[in-house]
């Protein structure tokens, strides 16, 4: 009994971490796609003589980056560059290679 509350416990932590990463995700699509539009209409609608690298051409995705940023710090923590035991799970691979005769060259 205590063994399924412990497995349900864990499948409702998966649900809800897989939530938030599609969330993220979501997001993510979101920015690239408004911020897309938003520059080629900004780029079409230049008047003569008017830059497009200007601070308001950009500020939007900016500030919206960095909520995005913060949004995927709070999703992925610090896992999500290499993730949690990347360094043990990359030598446990490199030991269980065994490289052939005269082969010392890691892949």
């Amino acid at each position: 009994m205590e063994n399924s509350i412990s497995d349900q416990l864990k499948l409702e932590r998966a649900r809800k971490k897989v939530k938030s990463i599609r969330g993220f995700y979501k997001h993510l699509t979101a920015y690239v796609i408004v911020n897309a539009v938003l520059l080629i209409i900004k780029a079409v609608n230049l008047e003569p003589g008017e830059p497009f690298f200007a601070w308001g051409t950009f500020s939007t995705a900016l500030w919206w980056g960095l909520g995005l940023f913060f949004h995927g710090f709070g999703v992925f923590g610090t896992d999500v560059f290499l993730g949690s035991g990347w360094e043990e799970r990359k030598i446990k691979e490199y030991m269980d290679k065994n490289p052939g005769e005269g082969n010392t060259k890691w892949e």
